[in-house]
């Protein structure tokens, strides 16, 4: 039986990755069961050994930030069970994109009663991403966050990039799109199909997670003191009309340079040769308020 089509009772796969927030998801997964156990509903919590499938259940809530988002969708590509993400991670860019600020008591009482919507994602070479994938100055801030512990929110990634703001060389790339194409040098590219990273950055300030396309924000070469002088207009999201911002909005991108690409998917790094970037219109379905 295809999942989308399955028609079992209420019967809720739980899924937590114990690592992440330091601890903060596996609190997060006892408050779940015992709310799901006092409202008599039936679960099963996966912490570090998660299954092959899913089959018997009807819905799939996962607990962790957007890395553990990323392994999950990676993971289980073709799944079609309505799907639901609780903040437990460091970054939870993701989970504000689909539920903004509710708390969790609001969260968890809006994702037992609403119904489930579609949402796009985006595919680089063979791996999924759902919030954005970053390469240049991004890719290298996420470069050297791998293996370390992250504080909450922005505050790691905010500062790596003070850190990288001096020092990071700009890039020639090769871009090849519909809308726009050519060889520039850049200090970062961005594709998005959420509006925020970083743990608060607006990045994309007008994407939209259903609208079927990518948006695209691309950083000319800037000195350092621009960088620093511009980085808290990119947080509030006030950039898109500065003179070395080019962006469109597509389907489909390539990306490629004569040295190995500095990118990250979800906030996890990612390296290759040749990026070739694409929408997935409505990929997953996820129980989320669209005007929270």
């Amino acid at each position: 039986m295809n999942e989308r089509e399955t028609t079992s009772p209420v019967n809720i796969a739980i899924v937590c990755n114990s690592m992440a927030g330091v601890g903060r998801a596996v609190l997060v997964s006892k408050k779940i069961v015992a709310s799901l156990e006092h409202k008599k509903i039936a679960h099963t919590l996966y912490t570090d050994q998660w299954p092959d499938r899913f089959s018997g259940y009807s819905d799939v809530w996962i607990i962790g930030g957007d890395g553990t988002l990323n392994y999950f969708i990676n993971k289980y590509p073709e799944i079609q069970l309505p799907l639901t993400v609780f903040r437990g991670g460091t970054g939870n860019d993701i989970h504000w994109l689909l539920y903004g600020n509710l708390s969790f008591e609001e969260q968890l009482e809006s994702t037992l009663t609403i119904s489930p919507k579609a949402i796009d994602a985006g595919r680089c070479n063979e791996k999924l991403f759902i919030n954005n994938a970053g390469i240049g100055f991004e890719g290298a801030v996420a470069e050297s966050l791998t293996g370390k512990k992250k504080l909450p929110g922005k505050t790691s990634f905010l500062i790596t990039i003070l850190q990288k703001i001096f020092s990071y060389r700009s890039k020639t790339y090769t871009v090849v799109a519909d809308e726009w194409q050519g060889i520039e040098k850049q200090m970062m590219i961005t594709i998005s199909n959420g509006q925020r990273a970083g743990g608060g950055f607006h990045v994309a300030p007008e994407a939209a997670i259903d609208d079927g396309l990518l948006d695209i924000i691309m950083v000319k070469a800037i000195s350092p003191w621009m960088r620093l002088r511009y980085l808290p207009v990119i947080e509030r999201g006030k950039h898109l009309q500065l003179s070395f911002i080019r962006y469109f909005k597509t389907k489909k991108i390539t990306i490629e340079s004569d040295q190995l690409l500095q990118s990250h998917l979800d906030g996890e790094f990612f390296s290759a040769n040749k990026m070739e970037i694409e929408v997935l219109p409505g990929k997953f379905l996820f129980r989320y308020k669209k005007n929270f």
